[in-house]
């Protein structure tokens, strides 16, 4: 089995039914450590080493945020500028994320309708989350399409525990796949992906 972190950064988490739900779960899967970035760093002071050390350890990454403005809330975005340091995560010698897979999970009040060429916002998710991609890309990390589960306000309890459980079986199939299959990099969204 890999060792999957999942970056949890949700300013709000006490509030998003759909997060928690997401959340709950995976939280006691083998292999599956939830870290919880506002909660362990509400000051936004980020040990540096600590999480490098955790990354290290990991094989796949999963960045788990509600979309705040087409990206993501502030703590992430001062994770990846602090943590992802050159030297380290790319550059010369910035080998250590080198093959590691890393992908989105993220929830929007938007639709899925919404967030496509025709739709509200003109743009696929994927294309507001494209610095997630080609930060990636600059750590030589394998990026996959996020997994969005969106329209969350409108969404019944029966559909929000389907898409949690979707998830779940999503990071258990990573965690357990020795070798992820080329097509999944294709997709616009890892939601299309059926085991």
């Amino acid at each position: 089995m890999k060792n999957v972190l999942v970056l949890l950064a949700h300013p709000k988490y006490e509030h998003s039914i759909i997060n928690q739900n997401m959340i709950n779960s995976i939280s006691g899967l083998e292999c599956i450590q939830v870290h919880d970035l506002y909660e362990i760093y509400p000051d936004f002071n980020i040990n540096v080493q600590s999480e490098q050390e955790l990354l290290f350890t990991s094989e796949i990454v999963v960045f788990h945020h509600p979309i705040y403005w087409y990206s993501a809330p502030p703590l992430l975005k001062q994770w990846i500028d602090l943590v992802l340091e050159f030297g380290w995560a790319y550059g010369p010698d910035g080998i250590y994320l080198k093959n590691k897979i890393v992908f989105n999970c993220v929830s929007s009040g938007g639709t899925d309708a919404a967030y496509s060429k025709q739709g509200k916002h003109g743009h696929t998710l994927r294309e507001f989350l494209l610095p997630f991609e080609q930060t990636a890309k600059l750590c030589q990390m394998q990026y996959l399409p996020p997994f969005h589960i969106g329209g969350t306000h409108k969404k019944s309890s029966i559909d929000l525990q389907k898409e949690s459980q979707d998830y779940r079986n999503l990071l258990k199939y990573f965690r357990d796949t020795k070798d992820i299959p080329d097509h999944l990099y294709q997709l616009d969204e890892l939601n299309n992906f059926k085991f």
